[in-house]
Order: structure tokens, then sequence, then C-alpha cells
């Protein structure tokens, strides 16, 4: 997703992205940016989450201070966009707004009383513009379903997407306006940043002295700047396993099935399996999710408690919780296939061109096994 989301601005004019992530996953990252040849030092770490309204400070102080002050688009990697056309055709329609200074938000024209989403109010429209963009009247949380249902009858509100589009230095000065204290802890983070090869790692004490806020609340809520540009793309934050199900391709008995599957009476069912045949007999509105880690069985209403089952991983310190069984490396990634109190057994793949450190261990002993592919002639 996040390699479909750098995709879906081709035909637009812009610079190579920018992506903000955890330390964690940057060889994640950096990987699937290399495989579509993204990849140009354009990865910032956050050592912590501190949620969207310090990392856009993050990539907008980066780009002042090369001495530019360039119109950013905020996209988010978990968004699914059917009509690149319409969505191409909204970013124009925005970045006339944001060069003039404008703090752009998209706002989702609904297709039904949706309530896990917030929404946005639109008030008047812009001086030449009868069908929008339009002034932003307020923002609201998610409402309840009679609520909802109120604002799909109206005609005025939109669902929040989480994209933005302003220049840095904007959006820099509107947040110094209203959370000066994100600004500096973001800016002193930023000067004492240590670059590698694709990353910029920036401080971690400075950071974790940040506060948590979003975007909405910290700047968009609060500017006298804001416009909605109403986008109807078939969009969809793919935010759950249910939401995958909805927007992926499904059988003749509604189910949406990847990887090794046998279905018997089975209906309306999300099946994700990575490494494994899962077999599903008599079974209806289920969400299956086979991971190299763990295996999650949810009926697709109950999805969103997949956070209980991270609570609980973390309250009894499980393995699950402190590290993946596969983990990337910048030489590539390493599989642990078994893992005891007397030994472990890794499959390690090693990318073309890349090589191990030397290493010496005193303490343990290690067989390796190689496999060279040979090309076929």
């Amino acid at each position: 997703m996040l390699q479909e989301t750098v995709n879906r601005l081709t035909g637009i004019e812009a610079r190579a992205p920018m992506v903000i992530c955890n330390e964690e996953h940057r060889f994640l990252v950096a990987e699937q940016l290399r495989q579509i040849n993204k990849l140009s030092h354009n990865i910032i770490l956050e050592p912590v989450g501190r949620n969207t309204a310090p990392a856009i400070a993050l990539a907008a102080l980066n780009a002042v201070e090369q001495g530019d002050d360039p119109v950013l688009l905020v996209l988010a990697a978990d968004h699914v966009i059917e009509d690149r056309a319409a969505f191409h055709q909204a970013i124009k329609v925005a970045t006339a707004h944001a060069k003039q200074g404008k703090l752009v938000t998209f706002g989702i024209v609904p297709t039904g009383p949706e309530t896990g989403y917030g929404y946005i109010q639109r008030g008047e429209a812009l001086p030449g513009a009868e069908n929008g963009p339009y002034q932003v009247q307020r923002f609201v949380e998610k409402p309840n379903q009679s609520t909802a249902e109120e604002y799909l009858e109206s005609g005025g509100y939109y669902w929040n997407s989480g994209m933005f589009m302003f220049r840095a230095k904007r959006y820099l000065q509107e947040l110094e306006k209203f959370r000066p204290n994100i600004l500096e802890a973001c800016r002193r983070a930023m000067a004492n940043v240590k670059e590698g090869n694709d990353f910029i790692s920036i401080d971690k004490d400075d950071f974790i002295a940040c506060p948590d806020e979003s975007v909405d609340y910290a700047v968009m809520e609060q500017t006298n700047a804001a416009v909605v540009v109403p986008l109807a793309a078939g969009w969809s934050d793919v935010g759950s396993w249910s939401a995958l199900w909805e927007v992926n391709d499904k059988d003749s008995y509604g189910n949406s099935l990847k990887g090794d599957t046998f279905l018997h009476n089975t209906k309306n069912c999300y099946i994700n399996s990575e490494d494994r045949l899962v077999a599903a007999i008599g079974v209806e509105n289920l969400a299956i999710v086979n991971t190299k880690d763990a295996v999650l069985v949810a009926h697709k209403d109950q999805v969103q408690d997949v956070k209980r089952v991270v609570e609980f991983s973390k309250g009894e310190c499980r393995s699950e919780y402190r590290r993946h069984r596969e983990t990337y490396w910048p030489l590539g990634r390493c599989d642990l296939v078994v893992n005891t109190g007397r030994f472990n057994v890794n499959r390690i793949t090693v990318k073309l061109g890349e090589a191990f450190e030397l290493q010496m261990h005193y303490h343990r002993t290690e067989h390796w096994v190689i496999l060279y592919p040979v090309p076929r002639k």
C-alpha cells in the first residue's frame, strides 16, 4: 500500500516522496521504495510515534532548512483510491489554493452514514467556485448512527480523509501560532540529525518531549485558513481487516481470499494466509488472518478489537509483541524459523551485491548452509 500511495501520483508534477516512519520500520520502508525506484535519502525516522502534527512538522522543517518552501501533499499509506483521474483533479484544485496560503484538506463525498470517520462541515464556497472548494465550517468527531444519517441527508458534510495540502512555511507558521511547543520540540530534534545512506535520524530525547497530537487538533481545527476540496474517487481508509474485505475482489460467495485456502459452505469472509493452508468450513462473516507470528480469527464486525490482542501480548511480555518472526535488515531479511532456549534456526535472505560484516562469537557456534540461485540457461 505504501508503493501504491507513491505510484498513485504518477502523472502529477511532484518531487521524490519524503516518508516519515518509525525507526523499527526503516528497512522495510526502504526496501519498498527501492523496489519502485523511489529511494533517495528520503526517509525521516521517528524514534517514537508522536502523531501527525509533529510528523508533518519534521517534513516541513527538512524542506525549509534546505532553503525551499514547497507545497506539501500529505498522504497516509493505508488508503485506497480507485479513481486516479478524479484524485489528480482534486490535487490540481487544491494546489492553486495552497499556493495562495490556504491549508487544504480533502473531504470525501460520503456514500453512506459512516460512523467510523470524523466529518468536516463545509462553509461558504470560495469566491469564483460554485461547487467547491469551501471554507471549513468545523470538524466534528465520529458521530453515532442517527447523527451520521443527518449529516448525509444535509449534503453539507464530508468524511475527514486525513489528507492535506499546504506550503511548508505556511504550516509551520500556523503550528507556531497554535502549538509552539510542538514546533519547538521538532526544531530541536531536527537540529541534531544523524544522516545515513537512506535515512534521516532525529534526536530521540528532544522528540520524546514533543506532545502527541494530530494535525487536525493542533492546526486544522484552529486556523481560519482551512478549506476543503470535495473528493469522490472511490476512497477507503483501510484501517481494518473488514475494510480490506470491502475493497478487494470477491468470489461468487462474497469471500476475499489471499494465499493457500480451502473453503466449504463459507460466505462473506476475508481470509489471508502467508505460509500455510487455511481451511474454512461452514462459517460466515469472519476475518481469518494467518501470519508467521500469529493467527487471528474474528467476526468482521469486531475486528477493531484486535487491539485487545496487542494489549494482552504486551502485558504478558510475549515474543510476538517484542519482534516479528521475520525482520528486515539493510542487507536483506531474516526469518526466525525455530526459536528455543538451546538453539535457533534462521533463514537469511541476502540482497544481490550485499554482504555480512566479519563476525566472531565466543559463546555460541554457528553452522551455515549457503544456497545460491543459479540462473536458468
